[in-house]
């Protein structure tokens, strides 16, 4: 009940001081809004439908290019975790493409899409599949020799030895990775959304743009304040309690 109260009240301290602080004058409110006109940006575009269309969208784009990196980014680093070729090769690939930014796939992404759904998900895509696979390589290589041994020994091989045995015994690290493949996959949406504009859905991150053209920083900041929130709730309800579950099942904490 501490850890979860001991946050509150900080946050709830500096939100006190900070309003006190528009109060007083010590800044321009066109440059720096007050919690108050945040709070009522937030509320007016609850009542309208603005904040939950947008954040539909952009969960919508995330989720299916979440989805689709894994599925690429799984096989593959298997692949690269089982054969010395792929390693040598694809993995090689992987660890360049991972240093990348996000924001420099929607240039790319624009000449050969335009300004459809598919660019956004290919920088999705691209922004997540990357992590994923150097995370699924990772944690084969992290695999204990003696497990490989042990279940060749007991006539495992091939596909079999990579999905029943190398795979679950790898899965902290990869749970590890898809934590982190999820936050790059947000960032480069949030960055896609923020240069491309898609007339089939709007998202939070034209909204964040929409914002700056306009001026307003009580939109900005408070789409900022969301996706803050959206980031911080994937982490703590999904990919930390599985996280801790499956560290304390295969005795790593």
């Amino acid at each position: 009940m501490t850890r979860v109260l001991r946050p509150l009240a900080f946050f709830a301290v500096l939100i006190v001081l900070w309003e006190a602080a528009s109060r007083a004058g010590w800044w321009s409110p066109v440059l720096v809004p007050s919690p108050l006109s945040i709070g009522q940006y937030l509320l007016a575009s609850l009542a309208d439908g603005t904040l939950l269309a947008a954040g539909l969208v952009t969960l919508t784009r995330l989720g299916i290019g979440y989805l689709i990196g894994l599925l690429l980014g799984i096989p593959l680093g298997l692949l690269t975790a089982r054969f010395r070729f792929a390693a040598d090769t694809l993995g090689v690939l992987a660890l360049g493409l991972q240093t990348l930014p996000s924001v420099c796939w929607v240039p790319l992404s624009l000449l050969w899409f335009g300004q459809t759904e598919t660019a956004m998900l290919f920088i999705v895509v691209m922004g997540t599949l990357w992590a994923v696979l150097l995370a699924t390589d990772h944690g084969i290589r992290q695999i204990p020799p003696i497990y490989r041994r042990a279940a060749t020994t007991m006539g495992s091989s091939g596909f079999h030895l990579l999905w029943h045995v190398l795979l679950p015994a790898s899965l902290p690290h990869l749970v590890s990775g898809m934590k982190q493949g999820w936050a790059f996959a947000w960032r480069s949406l949030m960055a896609a959304e923020i240069y491309v504009t898609v007339l089939t859905g709007f998202g939070l991150g034209h909204l964040l743009h929409y914002g700056r053209e306009l001026q307003a920083m009580d939109q900005v900041a408070a789409i900022m304040l969301v996706i803050l929130i959206v980031g911080f709730l994937a982490d703590k309800a999904l990919f930390s309690p599985w996280e801790r579950f499956l560290r304390k099942r295969w005795g790593l904490s």
